[in-house]
């Protein structure tokens, strides 16, 4: 400004600096609610895992698949409990480099606040002497003006105050130079302060660019984790055999290997009957279903296993 005393520039700077520091905390604040979500939802994960039953009866393979889902989903839930963490120590960066700014910044701030007081206290102590010399010097003027008694007078008051007037001026002199020199002094400040200022900016731009950028890549690295712990599930499904559960099963339950024998007629009501009339007993065949296909998938056909058009999963 071309104003000596304004501060109009700085006031600027200084607010919009202030508002830098705002949008950091603004951050630094999203960063900490985002932990707490992340360590609720990882914490509901992990009871999910382990309270709610699932498929508690399932039987050799796919009991291993059910047994890799769920600690795969506990693992999971672990993954977003420590990304909670990992953005709290986030926000906590972000809160020391806000508050390192704010102390580097309020030095200068003090000294520009100091020069700025010294400045303006020299500008009207300045003014106040031009003031002084300006209101003396119709003195002079007033005694070719006087009659002769009113010039004797005027004479008497000019002498006495010709001194007066004279150390007025040096003292309006040596006023003009202090003030040019702290005028000097504070435009040196003040361009220093300015050039502080913008560094300090250019720091906190990079500083928010970077911790955005950190940010981002910690929940894509989170999904990518994620992605992998699914991956085990889906190799385990890989896994899951039909055929060999189903034999498992069997395996498992069987009570025999030879079916019931047929029941057979007993004459109690005429014990002289012909034995030999009874109806031969007919032997039935024992025997069990073949194999189950192999599933297969087709070209473009989802990864799972399908018999027959039907999907078992």
């Amino acid at each position: 400004s071309t104003d000596l005393t304004s501060t109009v520039g700085y006031d600027s700077i200084i607010q919009h600096l202030n508002d830098g520091r705002k949008n950091c905390k603004e951050f630094e604040d999203f960063l900490k609610e985002r932990a707490i979500i992340e360590e609720k939802y990882g914490k509901e994960l992990i009871n999910l895992s382990k309270k709610k039953p699932c498929g508690q009866t399932e039987l050799n393979t796919l009991k291993r698949s059910l047994d890799v889902f769920k600690q795969q989903i506990d693992n999971v839930g672990q993954g977003h409990i420590q990304l909670a963490q990992t953005l709290r120590e986030e926000a906590k960066k972000m809160e020391e480099f806000r508050e390192k700014q704010k102390l580097h910044r309020k030095k200068i701030e003090l000294i520009m606040e100091a020069i700025h007081k010294n400045r303006n206290l020299q500008y009207k102590k300045t003014m106040e002497v031009k003031q002084m010399c300006c209101c003396l010097l119709p003195y002079g003027a007033l005694l070719h003006l006087s009659s002769l008694p009113q010039f004797w007078q005027l004479f008497l008051k000019l002498a006495q105050t010709k001194s007066a007037l004279e150390d007025s001026d040096r003292g309006y002199q040596q006023n003009i130079t202090a003030l040019e020199k702290i005028r000097e002094e504070w435009q040196k400040e003040h361009i220093k302060a300015c050039e502080f200022f913008e560094t300090q900016e250019c720091e906190r731009i990079s500083y928010f660019r970077s911790a955005l950028w950190l940010h981002v890549n910690q929940l894509s690295q989170g999904c990518v984790q994620n992605d992998e712990k699914y991956e085990e599930i889906r190799k385990s499904l890989e896994m899951c055999s039909i055929e060999k559960d189903i034999d498992f099963f069997v395996n498992l339950r069987k009570t025999g290997s030879s079916a019931p024998a047929p029941v057979v007629y007993e004459n109690y009501y005429n014990t002289q009957r012909n034995m030999t009339h009874m109806r031969s007993p007919v032997t039935v065949p024992i025997s069990r279903r073949g194999p189950l296909p192999t599933p297969t998938s087709g070209p473009g056909d989802p990864d799972y296993a399908t018999i027959d058009g039907y999907s078992l999963i």
